[in-house]
This record gives structure tokens, sequence and C-alpha cells, in this order.
């Protein structure tokens, strides 16, 4: 996820391109040169960092749901006891938005290339997911108390699903800003959650 302020380190810059060029050509479709190139250096010399693609890639989503559940901890960490679950609901809202919004080619590397990894890590990354819904099933029940656990746990897959649409919505300069395209996130997945619970 976007979050750090400090420049990238070199793993980091070569993660980065990985994600963008499979998103855009796929897995199979691009060369350890070709992301060797766009970081500046050899292919061969890729391999001082990672043991081939498929490290990378594994790297990649497992990582990223791993980013997305340590955040949403830290964000109930921070708030426990002083917020309310409504704020809190934002806020958890809010971090899966910047997600969506900044790591785009990340939501459709997991749509296209998930089943590449190995059984381990393709079972770690649904372990972690797992965990990241029971959070947010737990947040999305205090502030809706009518829903049962079955339902929440529909609806929140459901506002995943919504916020993780971003890679349709076009080129970065055809949205109509990033602010105004977070805030038509948040108050559709508000939305969707109330509809829900209004059922």
């Amino acid at each position: 996820m976007t979050t750090r302020t400090d420049a990238p380190t070199r793993r980091e810059q070569i993660l980065k391109e990985a994600a963008r060029l499979f998103a855009e050509r796929g897995f199979h479709g691009v060369g350890v040169d070709e992301i060797g190139a766009a970081v500046g250096i050899s292919g061969p010399g890729l391999y001082r960092h990672f043991p081939g693609k498929d490290a990378m890639l594994a790297e990649l989503l497992v990582g990223i749901s791993g980013q997305l559940l340590t955040g949403a901890k830290r964000r109930l960490a921070e708030a426990e006891g002083v917020t309310s679950s409504e704020v809190l609901l934002d806020s958890l809202i809010e971090g899966h938005i910047d997600f969506a919004l900044d790591d785009r080619p990340l939501i459709t590397l997991h749509d296209r290339e998930l089943d590449r990894l190995r059984d381990t890590d393709r079972k770690l990354v649904r372990q972690l997911q797992r965990q990241y819904v029971e959070l947010w099933v737990e947040v999305v029940r205090e502030v809706y108390p009518e829903l049962a656990e079955p339902s929440a746990r529909s609806a929140v897959h459901s506002v995943f699903g919504l916020l993780n649409s971003t890679p349709h919505l076009g080129r970065p300069g055809s949205l109509p800003g990033r602010g105004a395209t977070a805030e038509l996130l948040h108050r559709m997945a508000r939305g969707a959650l109330a509809a829900a619970s209004a059922g």
C-alpha cells in the first residue's frame, strides 16, 4: 500500500513495476528482462532480490493481504475506547479505499493470477483475507446490530467488490479526481451497508 513517505527500496521498486506489468500484460506475458528494464537493472540482476517471477507474485499477493489486515488492526487499536463504531467503520472504509485507489494493479493481479500461487502461498492469502473480513464483520455488526452475522459477512464481501472495482473506472486522468472518487466510493460503501441492514 502507498502510505509510506520515504523513498522505496530497490526491492519495492521491482515489486511495484512487476505488479504494473503483470496487471497490464498478464503474468506469462512479462519477462524478467522487462521488469529489470523498468527499474533500470538487468534482468539477471533481479535474481539478487528475487529467485524468480513466482516469488515476486507471491510477495505481492501475500504482502497486500497482510498489509490490509495490519492496517485494519492498527485502526482498531488506535480507536479502542475512544472512537464510536460509526467512526471506526468510516476509518476501515477509508483504509480500503486508499488501497483500492493507490494499488489498482494489485486488484487486477489478485483477480487474474491468484491461482498461479503455490498452494501454501494461496492458503496464506486466503487466511489473511478471512481475518480481514472478520474484523470488518465485527465493526459492521456494532454499527448495524440488526444484521445477523452471515448477512454482515455477505455485506462486507459486497462492499469489497464495490471498492475493488477501481481498475474498471478508467484511466486515472479520466476520473473526477482522487478526493472526489474517494468520497463517492465512501458514500456508496456506507449506502450498501445501510441497505443491507434495512433489508
